[in-house]
């Protein structure tokens, strides 16, 4: 019997390094603890951003949120000065896609967000008045001061819109493409809503615009922003190697994935000035459940259960 349980001693300690050792496994080396993220002034990103660095602050990593434009972002990540990306919208991106994939600098995670989309809008009074296509933006110039307002410059859509324009296309050689950020483009429709004034500017959803304003997407695009007015689906990117190396965080980057609603409240929270992470904080107290399957196979950096060190943080 003695030896009989010696054995049994033997293998339950076997059984327990073993668990102690897979525990340790899923943690990540200190080097992981810093994670560099880029945000390219979009509130969407800020808003996803915002989200996931309360969960990778209460897990013990440092989130360091970077803004910087997108094609600076991309070279950020080519140069491995930034490890994640939550905001690679395609097709839109997809010629910064095509570069970085031939140089082999970035792994696809995820895919993040379905049904969003993205082109050229207008109010709802001037679609009213036939400005439902790209094609009838030409007919109208005059009222639009032959001018289409952008975001910041750099973007893709931008790029695509300046193309527009050079090859002559819907006859739109004479306008002018405004590059701005985000905000002052939004601005400027807000001016001419209250005037009814004719504007045609780059829309998108996710994004409190879409509640804020009556908009009009417009059809005729599909050769600059894809079918369906401009549809797209939004990918969680990592530096080559990344994963690999913090395999513990690669996991819940996997498993964050964000839906049109809830980024829509986000959004209009911090557009309406509350601090990205005090809006994430709020948003996720009041929706625990999100937190569960975003957190499946994670741990804390230094390896207990990461839900657990989410709840507690969030007071939960």
């Amino acid at each position: 019997m003695t030896g009989i349980s010696a054995v049994r001693r033997l293998a339950a300690g076997v059984v327990l390094s073993a668990l102690a050792m897979g525990t340790a496994s899923a943690a990540d080396n200190a080097s992981c603890k810093v994670i560099r993220m880029s945000d390219p002034g979009w509130t969407d990103i800020t808003a996803t951003n915002g989200v996931t660095s309360v969960i990778l602050t209460a897990l013990g990593y440092e989130p360091d949120i970077k803004t910087l434009s997108v094609p600076i972002g991309y070279q950020s990540m080519k140069n491995g000065e930034i490890d994640v990306f939550l905001g690679n919208w395609m097709p839109a991106q997809k010629a910064f896609i095509d570069d970085l994939t031939a140089a082999k600098a970035i792994e696809v995670v995820n895919k993040n967000l379905t049904g969003a989309k993205f082109t050229l809008a207008v109010p709802t009074y001037v679609a009213e008045n036939g400005i439902k296509d790209f094609a009838d933006l030409q007919k109208h110039a005059d009222e639009f001061d032959h001018k289409i307002y952008g975001i910041e410059p750099g973007a893709p859509a931008n790029s695509n819109i300046q193309k527009m324009i050079d090859a002559n296309d819907f006859g739109l050689k004479d306008w002018e493409l405004v590059e701005s950020g985000e905000q002052a483009m939004l601005a400027q429709v807000d001016r001419a809503a209250k005037d009814k004034a004719a504007v045609v500017f780059l829309a998108w959803a996710p994004h409190p615009m879409n509640e804020k304003f009556s908009i009009a997407y417009l059809a005729g695009g599909d050769a600059y922003f894809g079918a369906d007015f401009g549809g797209a689906e939004v990918y969680t990117l990592a530096r080559t190697g990344w994963p690999q190396m913090c395999p513990n965080a690669a996991t819940l980057f996997k498993n964050l994935t964000f839906d049109i609603g809830m980024e829509n409240a986000l959004m209009g929270s911090i557009l309406g000035g509350e601090d990205p992470k005090a809006a994430a904080t709020a948003w996720l107290k009041a929706n625990p459940k999100a937190i569960e399957p975003w957190l499946s196979g994670v741990t804390t950096l230094d390896g207990k259960p990461g839900a657990d060190a989410v709840k507690v943080s969030l007071g939960l």
